[in-house]
């Protein structure tokens, strides 16, 4: 059979179509005139409805330290994930005030759902970085006026210190407490959390070293695992701790390549899971990986996107599958995908 150049064009944007339908754009940069939608946040509320929260970087795409203008806003889904609900923006501070990074933990226990992000006041305190927290007690609906937890999570000594909350998501453990991480660019990661449901927030560990954007998890029997990115490192940190936070040994894992930048890390039933950009040195080949036997060793089970991927975060979605968001083809789209596991585990 002979191939002309219209049928090799054709079967060309089949292929492309194709590929694109696994993907549902959920925030496109050229919404925003030279900004761009930056940091994505997951979580699934009690009730099976799921929010991604993003920054909105208006007219640039800059950090918190030199961005003026730094809004979060969400979308929700009702089905899964199949369709999303319009976008909406739940903190916009006045010019000159920006919020960044955003980050869930949601309670099961009360179903609160706390949505984090960092504050800076970029033309009356450059450079000083304040924690805040809003909470929603309608899955994601509405959300109370935000509150400044600086005090409770951070040090007197820190005030000017380059320094802020992880985005993406934290847990709650089987106990029922939050568990949150931290960075302080020069000490490394710390993890922070509250046992009494989100009253009162602390502190919960020393420096874990080195770590930068980190993710914490529960392993099955009772310890705290935390992987950190680690720049220039070309790999993952793995942080455990037998004793709740008070002691740690930390070593690298080689099996995780990294080329220093957000992932997330979920755990279910004892099987582990982790979304990365699998290389050492540049920010593409978005992977899954999952473990089970507690991060000793590691099996990839998909390779979600070999183009250029960057931050990703994951949360499980009441249909058993995993839903992961991350920031696509040099940060001009941000996506979703659900994945199913069981499709997974019947190949294997």
């Amino acid at each position: 059979m002979k191939y002309t150049a219209t049928t090799v064009l054709i079967y060309l944007m089949m292929v492309c179509s194709i590929a694109a339908q696994d993907f549902e754009l959920l925030f496109d940069s050229e919404d925003l005139d030279k900004g761009c939608y930056r940091i994505p946040a997951i979580a699934t509320a009690n009730n099976g409805h799921v929010l991604v929260a993003i920054d909105e970087r208006v007219g640039k795409c800059d950090d918190l330290r030199s961005h003026e203008d730094i809004n979060i806003v969400i979308r929700r889904s009702f089905d899964h994930g199949k369709t999303w609900q319009p976008l909406e923006k739940i903190i916009d501070f006045p010019n000159g005030q920006s919020a960044s990074d955003p980050s869930f933990i949601v309670d099961h226990h009360k179903g609160a759902i706390f949505l984090f992000y960092n504050y800076m006041d970029v033309l009356d305190e450059p450079n000083q970085y304040y924690f805040h927290m809003t909470k929603s007690l309608d899955n994601g609906a509405t959300w109370t006026k935000p509150i400044d937890i600086t005090p409770q999570i951070s040090k007197d000594s820190w005030a000017k210190d380059f320094k802020f909350i992880t985005s993406g998501r934290g847990i709650q453990t089987k106990q029922g407490w939050l568990l949150h991480t931290l960075v302080h660019l020069e000490k490394g990661a710390f993890v922070y959390g509250s046992v009494d449901n989100g009253e009162a927030w602390s502190l919960m560990s020393g420096a874990l070293s080195p770590g930068d954007e980190s993710k914490i998890v529960e392993l099955d029997d009772g310890r705290w695992m935390v992987n950190s990115r680690v720049n220039k490192a070309g790999m993952r940190w793995i942080h455990i701790s037998n004793d709740q936070g008070k002691t740690w040994i930390s070593e690298q894992d080689p099996n995780l390549i990294d080329p220093s930048c957000n992932a997330s890390l979920i755990n279910k039933n004892g099987m582990l899971y982790f979304s990365n950009a699998f290389d050492n040195k540049e920010r593409k080949n978005l992977s899954l990986h999952r473990s089970a036997d507690a991060g000793q060793s590691w099996q990839e089970i998909e390779l979600i996107y070999n183009g250029p991927a960057a931050y990703s975060t994951m949360d499980f979605l009441n249909t058993g599958e995993i839903g992961i968001v991350f920031e696509k083809d040099n940060y001009t789209e941000v996506v979703f995908k659900s994945i199913s596991l069981q499709k997974k585990k019947d190949r294997n």
